[in-house]
């Protein structure tokens, strides 16, 4: 008996022995165990910070469904002619955030997209009533005029070092500035027929409604835009240098990044897309005024804010942009269908842009 307990005392500490083996899966569910319950309690929140502008939209769309009045025992949100009008209205604000995605993404900011706009409009309608320009030149001047417009504040701010905020406030009074120039001050309305001094009847399509008179031409041009940047941002080098100058400017210049040619090009795109929103604005409204876009610039920030693309640059997706901007169209849509005081209404705004932002601010502490 003696025996048999010093061969097992004997057994018990040889190393790689039996009962040692047997030790080691008792310890390990015990540090699996200290350590489960955390991965559990962070997994869920992780996933809606990665998510939040989609989980909002979800949120905004549900309780815009809830909230909604009803005419005819019909859900007015839900009716496809008021589903085509958010749409729309969130078209031109959609195209410019997707460029100011691409600007953020680099930690800058671009205040001129909402007078570049109103330029864009406003050398839309001038080129077609005044100088008697066809729609396809017409279309292409103003959109080299946005990208060369944007290509310079972006040298400028690349080139001199300076804050692309200080840089685009400028381009901000230059470009209203100039639209009130050749407009003479005042909104050049849009007419249309085959006669001198009077606009094809073809740039009217931008005011126009597909399939059945329910999806407006404006939001195909938002989905193509924002369907061709998130494939630039998901496939080519350009975007991962733009990932790289946000996340570390003088880290990317010193791999090799030709940081000033990826900021100009950068703003360049966002010169470009906010013309592009120019030029719908004019075939939406019919004329161009020196004041239109007047504020756009904040709308386009905020998408952008509440899709998740950080402002401090490096961090964002497209697709979160996309998101954000339909979030904030249906909240104004639903908040005017319900007929709620406008200042009520950027009260609303305003509270859920800093909601986004601090979501940001508590994602970054817990990594």
């Amino acid at each position: 008996m003696s025996s048999e307990r010093v061969r097992a005392a004997d057994a018990a500490a040889t190393p790689g022995s039996a009962p040692q083996a047997a030790e080691a899966p008792d310890q390990q569910p015990a540090e699996a165990t200290a350590t489960a319950p955390a991965s559990r309690r962070f997994r869920i929140p992780d996933a809606v910070f990665r998510f939040q502008s989609y989980v909002g939209l979800v949120i905004v769309f549900v309780a815009a469904i809830v909230l909604s009045p009803e005419r005819g025992g019909e859900t007015v949100f839900l009716r496809p002619e008021n589903l085509a009008n958010v749409v729309r209205a969130v078209s031109e604000i959609g195209i410019i955030a997707v460029g100011m995605t691409f600007v953020i993404l680099i930690g800058g900011i671009d205040l001129s997209v909402g007078a570049i706009l109103g330029l864009s409009a406003v050398g839309s309608a001038a080129l077609l009533m005044r100088d008697d320009l066809p729609v396809a030149p017409t279309v292409g001047v103003v959109l080299c005029l946005g990208l060369v417009f944007g290509a310079v504040q972006g040298f400028t701010s690349a080139r001199l070092r300076l804050q692309s905020f200080i840089v685009t406030l400028a381009g901000l009074q230059i470009a209203r500035g100039l639209a009130r120039i050749w407009s003479g001050g005042q909104a050049i309305p849009l007419a249309y027929g085959d006669e001198p001094n009077l606009a094809p009847p073809v740039f009217g399509l931008l005011n126009s409604r597909i399939l059945g008179g329910t999806l407006p031409i404006p939001a195909l041009i938002f989905v193509a835009v924002g369907a061709t940047a998130i494939f630039v941002l998901r496939r080519t080098t350009f975007a991962r240098h733009v990932y790289a100058i946000g996340g570390n400017e003088r880290a990317a210049r010193l791999s090799g990044v030709a940081v000033t040619r990826v900021k100009v090009t950068v703003f360049a795109i966002s010169g470009f897309l906010a013309a592009m929103a120019g030029i719908i604005h004019a075939g939406q409204l019919n004329a161009g005024s020196p004041n239109d876009g007047s504020g756009y610039e904040l709308d386009a920030i905020a998408a952008v804010v509440v899709g998740g693309t950080s402002l401090m640059g490096g961090v964002g997706k497209v697709g979160g942009t996309l998101a954000g901007a339909l979030l904030l169209g249906i909240l104004n849509n639903i908040l005017a269908l319900n007929n709620i005081n406008a200042n009520i209404q950027l009260l609303i705004k305003g509270v859920i842009i800093v909601a986004a932002a601090a979501v940001q601010t508590f994602r970054s502490g817990t990594e």
